[in-house]
């Protein structure tokens, strides 16, 4: 614990952002509906945030080497609080969709900083640890947070209120624990062509997932009300999706180490499209089907991008990897722009039934371009990979990195 006590404050300051960000994408869809908005309105503002996360996500590494963390971190809180105060204010589409673009701008910025932040403290000896208790920390704020959504209520500005406070608070932590300055973070590199050059089956994986995954953190809590959950099991069935994503992650990961990692992501595909397909098809309006149901495709579906990230790297040369990662998390925001809108349009015309149809889809389609990229070129052997499986949030560039080996200077 010597090696993880002056991390602290950066954790808690990460999951109290965590934790606040999941109660808002939750929220914001049952809040929706709740003020009448039709599901594919609900589908664009969960598109605008996606939109405004991938522009923060590219730009975020200018702020931090023009101001600092500290002042990046503290501009970002208050632009983030003051955007969820005023959704509260104004109950409009048009005006969410603003907001919720400006949020993901704030979010990918604050998630950026915090995450570049322990880049700059954490050493060889506390990597995996400081690794794992994050990798804790989102799994345990993003599933409590869920329930503050029926303890507190759809109606008036509570949760609004808690959400704010949640984003003002987490800057309490590091502004008293944390004395550092960290030298600015270099730029992240975006090279898109080159990101599909290196693996076309990782970009069209992530997007996959983008369009899937963010459809079921947006448009999910629809699907449940849709299908008569109350408040109650709707939190419970956003919850069981997100941890059944932790379930599989670690031995899906140590098999494709050491097998060819694309026959683990066709496996991982196929067992969410069946799961995706009885959530479809065959478990109806049961609460207790849809939770376990919902708990297994999540266990299949989440490591995906995870897998996907690994491929890429694999077939990514030295000084390549951080340019993989970021045009992979760029490339999933942009299926994350895409699949709240498409999922919540197929809900709103063909009912409930098709959301998860429209998953299946998804990955059917993705399957298929696994089976052809499998038969285009020769997987690399894993006694020749230079990058292990690692599982990875979808917040910024630095915590890939993180998650990543040292820099050559560190090992040496």
């Amino acid at each position: 614990m010597s090696h993880i006590r002056p991390l602290i404050p950066l954790l808690v300051t990460a999951g109290i952002l965590i934790g606040g960000n999941g109660l808002q994408g939750t929220y914001i869809a049952l809040r929706g509906s709740a003020e009448g908005f039709s599901p594919s309105i609900i589908g664009m503002i969960g598109a605008g945030y996606s939109v405004g996360f991938a522009v923060g996500c590219i730009y975020v590494s200018r702020l931090l080497r023009a101001i600092g963390h500290i002042r990046t971190f503290a501009a970002m809180a208050a632009i983030a609080a003051s955007a969820s105060l005023s959704v509260s204010m104004i109950i409009d589409p048009a005006f969410w969709f603003v907001m919720r673009f400006v949020i993901g701008i704030a979010v990918a910025s604050l998630f950026a900083t915090v995450e570049s932040w322990i880049n700059a403290k954490v050493t060889n000896a506390n990597r995996a640890r400081t690794l794992s208790i994050y990798r804790l920390v989102d799994l345990s704020s993003v599933t409590i947070a869920q329930y503050i959504i029926p303890a507190a209520g759809i109606d008036g500005s509570v949760v609004f209120n808690i959400i704010a406070i949640t984003l003002t608070l987490s800057l309490v932590p590091i502004s008293l624990a944390d004395k550092s300055s960290p030298a600015p973070p270099e730029a992240v590199a975006f090279d898109l062509k080159a990101v599909w050059r290196i693996s076309p089956l990782a970009v069209v994986g992530v997007v996959s997932v983008g369009l899937s995954m963010a459809a079921f953190r947006n448009i999910g809590p629809i699907y449940a009300e849709a299908i008569g959950m109350s408040i109650t099991s709707i939190a419970t069935f956003m919850s069981a999706g997100i941890i059944g994503g932790v379930v599989l992650q670690y031995p899906l990961g140590i098999y494709s180490d050491k097998l060819d990692r694309r026959r683990v992501i066709l496996w991982t595909t196929i067992g969410s499209i069946i799961t995706g397909a009885y959530l479809s098809f065959g478990a109806g309006t049961s609460e207790t089907a849809n939770i376990i149901s919902v708990f297994l495709f999540g266990a299949f579906s989440m490591p995906l991008y995870s897998l996907c990230s690994a491929h890429g790297n694999d077939y990514a040369k030295d000084g390549e990897h951080a340019l993989v990662s970021a045009g992979l998390l760029f490339y999933w925001s942009a299926g994350a722009t895409v699949g709240p809108l498409m999922a919540s349009m197929l809900l709103e015309y063909y009912g409930p039934r098709a959301f998860f149809a429209y998953t299946s889809f998804i990955f059917i389609g993705f399957m298929i371009f696994t089976l052809r990229r499998m038969q285009a070129r020769p997987s690399v052997p894993p006694s020749q990979r230079t990058w292990r499986f690692r599982s990875l949030l979808r917040t910024s560039a630095y915590f890939n990195k993180l998650a990543g080996p040292p820099d050559k200077d560190e090992r040496e």
